[in-house]
């Protein structure tokens, strides 16, 4: 009788596979396009993203600058960034000025100089509608100097 007990298991056994895999054969396979989107703008993902990713990274990130402390690196005292603000709005108003004093009513450049306090401005026509502008640091005497087509 333990013969056909086993028998028995045996056929269930081999029943039960044969059914799981007829259910799989017969089961219709789906499959869609895997399409992969980066995350990371740099790598072409949404530009929106940007900003998360970026304050994800600073939230995370544990390392360091030992030297910060030695050289005062990233602090600055409310003084300090009120003169830099300072600064900038003097800078913007005297680089406006100069603007208007070396532009035309037509927005075109006019050859000439402008002298402000501490910077001359040298505007030479080189003749092919192109102008050299010259800007001198009349303290420190360094200059720079770009080309611009009128």
């Amino acid at each position: 009788m333990s013969q056909v007990r086993k028998h028995s298991a045996a056929m269930s056994g081999a029943v039960a596979a044969l059914v799981i895999a007829a259910a799989t054969i017969a089961a219709p396979a789906s499959a869609g396009e895997l399409i992969y989107y980066p995350t990371n703008p740099s790598f072409g993902g949404n530009p929106l993203n940007g900003s998360v990713l970026l304050n994800s990274a600073q939230a995370t990130k544990k390392h360091k600058d030992p030297d910060a402390d030695k050289y005062g690196i990233g602090r600055q005292s409310t003084l300090e960034s009120f003169n830099e603000s300072l600064e900038r709005a003097v800078l913007g108003q005297l680089a406006s000025a100069a603007t208007s004093e070396i532009m035309g009513t037509d927005g075109s450049l006019r050859p000439g100089v402008v002298e402000t306090g501490n910077f001359r401005i040298n505007i030479v026509d080189l003749g092919g509608g192109v102008l050299q502008i010259t800007t001198t640091d009349k303290v420190l005497g360094t200059s720079t100097s770009f080309q611009v087509g009128r």
